[in-house]
């Protein structure tokens, strides 16, 4: 019997409802395959706010460092979006808890199912055979630059984008390495045309490529990526950039599975990692048990294949989620014009059938 601690973070908006299908997935998988797994609940984001004026108290903190992964809902509350005077965001609990878990790597992949690529918004011969991943720097960058401030009585920002050349090198390295088990094919997105950042960020991938002999490398800028990801997305294997890069190409990206429901995240760091859905809060939403639960699934998939090197049973939810889907069953999001409507599903219904699929391959 293996033993884990789940440090679990709900969050905001549609994040317990999600989260709560997924810890039904991995309960089931504990019995079907004889492991244990303990749950330890924390706040954050805007719930936490409203408790202790903290969007990343202490506690839950404390509770992800000595857990053996953390599993993570959403985040957000249009309180807190609305008000640009606004010193306490729930976001900041997010990114504070990268930086003090040292979640430097965001992994997302992206793999279109075929039933779904009349959901997608391009054209079904462009993302038939789309199956990528991104790595996205998560601890450097301008989001975490200093100084950020504002100057002239306010009417001038100050924001800050700094990288060293020991960050790029370690990002690099779980980018190549990922694509050693793909299709060995890395493209490392940057400005260099521009950004000394980039400059030093495009030197410092060519010479860790030198490493891996064995995987192809090309270098592109960002707005070129941004429209090849649009025009040929089935050229990408591992796409490897910088923060604010990576967080805008990976919400592009998203955009061609047709939901962003269905679409999971990691990230990891040395000795931690934290497991999350790549969409939003939805508060509009929350309660009305209609989310997409698909994504934060595939995230406690992810979480059980690189924490827990857990490869079979993370490949038992993906093949149950896969089943589901060829079996016409879908939430709102991922529905059309020919899903019946008894076989459209609620956030509750859709995670029980997924849940009844988990068995032995």
């Amino acid at each position: 019997m293996i033993k884990k601690t789940i440090a679990v973070l709900p969050g905001d908006g549609v994040g317990p409802e999600v989260i709560e299908e997924a810890i039904k997935i991995l309960k089931n998988i504990a019995k079907v395959f004889g492991h244990e797994f303990m749950f330890e609940y924390g706040l954050i984001g805007a719930c936490a706010i409203e408790k202790n004026g903290n969007p990343l108290p202490d506690e839950t903190l404390v509770s992800c460092k000595k857990s053996d992964a953390v599993l993570f809902g959403a985040i957000g509350h249009p309180k807190y979006d609305l008000d640009p005077k606004a010193i306490i965001r729930p976001e900041q609990g997010l990114l504070q808890l990268r930086k003090k878990l040292g979640l430097y790597a965001n992994l997302r992949p992206l793999k279109i199912f075929p039933e779904l690529v009349n959901s997608s918004p391009l054209k079904r011969e462009k993302v038939f055979c789309v199956d990528l991943i991104v790595v996205r720097e998560l601890t450097g960058g301008i989001y975490f630059g200093t100084p950020q401030k504002r100057i002239n009585k306010g009417n001038t920002a100050i924001d800050t984008c700094i990288y060293s050349r020991k960050e790029i090198i370690r990002i690099a390295k779980v980018a190549f390495e990922l694509a050693i088990k793909r299709r060995k094919k890395v493209t490392s997105v940057d400005k260099a045309n521009v950004l000394e950042t980039s400059r030093l960020w495009r030197e410092t991938v060519s010479d860790v490529s030198n490493q891996y002999p064995t995987i192809e490398l090309h270098h592109m800028f960002v707005d070129n990526a941004a429209m090849q990801l649009i025009k040929n997305p089935s050229q990408f294997d591992v796409i490897l950039t910088e923060n604010m890069f990576g967080d805008i190409l990976t919400d592009e990206s998203s955009v061609l599975a047709g939901s962003i429901g269905l679409l999971p995240s990691a990230s990891i760091g040395e000795k931690n990692a934290l497991y999350e859905p790549i969409h939003g809060s939805y508060h509009k939403n929350a309660g009305k048990n209609i989310a997409n639960p698909i994504a934060t699934i595939l995230s406690a998939a992810m979480m059980l294949r690189f924490s827990f090197k857990m490869e079979i049973e993370a490949r038992t939810i993906g093949n149950a989620v896969q089943q589901v889907i060829k079996r016409g069953f879908r939430t709102a999001d991922i529905a059309d014009q020919n899903t019946q409507k008894e076989k459209i599903l609620g956030t509750k219904e859709m995670g029980e059938r997924i849940t009844g699929l988990i068995k032995p391959l």
